[in-house]
């Protein structure tokens, strides 16, 4: 992802989510330098991802499939994609918040590997308050000490 796609990106962000985040924190992350990536088949775009390495932990700080493109597999093909990027870096864990309400993506990410680890109490906007973030996470361990052909 670059800047010139901020604006496609925010699009579908907007598409896919009720509290979507905003053109400026796209930017931000490119301008912090968060490896962010574009997701496409057939020269169309269905995803994207957006992560933050700290030393030896990743964290996915956004995921997400265009809504038309959601339930073919899309998603776990990004997120496997961010865990063979933290392997590559030689991270030890992946970490990542869902939004409690959000059962899809909790059990992609648990179908996968993650666990839960804290519930952050009012992490998220919500429409009456705020909403609980499940943080989730995927020791990299014996993924790296076995190769990335598990995923």
């Amino acid at each position: 992802m670059q800047l010139a796609d901020v604006d496609k990106v925010w699009q579908m962000e907007k598409q896919a989510n009720r509290f979507p985040w905003t053109k400026g924190n796209f930017e931000d992350c490119l301008k912090g330098g968060y490896r962010s990536f574009l997701y496409s088949v057939a020269d169309e775009m269905i995803g994207y991802s957006v992560v933050q390495s700290v030393l030896d932990e990743v964290h996915l700080l956004n995921i997400c499939v265009k809504p038309t493109s959601q339930g073919n597999g899309f998603g776990r093909q990004i997120l496997n994609h961010v865990i063979g990027l933290a392997l590559e870096q030689s991270a030890s864990i992946v970490v990542l918040e869902v939004r409690a309400s959000n059962f899809r993506a909790q059990q992609l990410y648990l179908s996968t590997g993650f666990n839960e680890m804290s519930v952050r109490r009012g992490y998220y906007p919500a429409e009456q308050g705020r909403e609980d973030g499940v943080l989730m996470g995927l020791e990299l361990g014996m993924l790296s000490q076995l190769g990335q052909n598990l995923l």
